[in-house]
């Protein structure tokens, strides 16, 4: 009996079309949503993310900047830029994408942006927000997780969650989001000692690693749900997450496949959060 898949970029869909109808409803009220991408120089995978943002942003409708900058950009040209459009009323939110050229320090960038255009939620501000469970613009990631397992049936309350991975742009948030809608969780990490056997105690198991198809089977309980947050090219160029899919496929309940399953779910809620930002703003 193989898993039912999850199919995140049909569902992606359907919530864009929801995003459209409200932007649309505050269009007309004289207030149109507008995001600001801002890349440093030339990384491939963040010029194609770029290239998607700016798409989805032409869809919906909304006002959308997108500011290529040289890899030779100083930090201070880039705050000073940042601080410019923290002060405009036509960008609700604000997005450096990372990674950032090694001499620009990341940490300072993500501070800089006002905690109310932070349409990634990495600002501490909004990190802490989500912490303590106060209203805040979320993850894109791990939003986008919560929202593929709601939306398939699969209500996490009174589940347990075992996240494998500790990032702060996917693994803490996710496990903090999964504790906000009453799961049980566990975060592993890459010194976790049996890993496998806590793996298989997940009725929700969340890889995001960055390990190629790391998740096997054995890790696997019959008809949990299996999240893949991971992308990782091998070396045919094929992508793959940090699951072994066809593995896996017949030991989970449901799964998410790579490409197609979390991945389409990230953009669709930084337009999201775009939106509530545009909402807020005008109080």
């Amino acid at each position: 009996m193989s898993a039912q898949l999850i199919e995140g970029k049909k569902i992606s869909d359907f919530i864009r079309e929801e995003i459209k109808l409200e932007a649309d409803r505050l269009k007309s009220e004289g207030v149109t949503p507008g995001l600001v991408v801002i890349l440093v120089g030339e990384d491939p995978a963040s010029q194609v993310y770029v290239r998607n943002k700016a798409k989805a942003c032409e869809q919906l409708g909304y006002y959308s900047e997108v500011v290529r900058l040289p890899a030779e950009t100083s930090q201070q040209q880039l705050l000073s830029l940042i601080d410019r459009y923290n002060s405009d009323d036509k960008v609700n939110g604000i997005l450096v994408q990372l990674p950032l050229p090694k001499h620009i320090e990341e940490k300072a960038i993500i501070d800089a942006i006002a905690v109310e255009k932070d349409v990634d939620g990495f600002h501490p501000e909004s990190v802490g927000n989500l912490m303590i469970g106060d209203d805040t613009l979320l993850p894109c990631t791990p939003a986008g997780v919560i929202e593929l397992l709601k939306r398939t049936g699969n209500d996490p309350a009174g589940k347990h969650a075992v996240v494998i991975g500790r990032s702060n742009i996917v693994g803490k948030p996710v496990a903090m989001l999964l504790l906000r809608e009453h799961a049980t969780v566990t975060i592993c990490h890459s010194r976790t000692p049996n890993l496998p056997e806590i793996a298989k105690q997940a009725d929700i198991l969340v890889a995001a690693v960055g390990v190629p198809k790391l998740v096997k089977k054995e890790w696997v309980k019959p008809g949990a749900v299996v999240i893949d947050v991971g992308v990782n090219r091998l070396p045919d160029g094929k992508l793959c997450g940090d699951v072994d899919f066809d593995d896996v496929v017949d030991t989970a309940g449901w799964i998410t496949p790579v490409p197609g399953g979390v991945g389409p779910m990230t953009i669709t809620m930084l337009m999201a959060n775009t939106l509530k930002a545009a909402k807020r703003s005008r109080g």
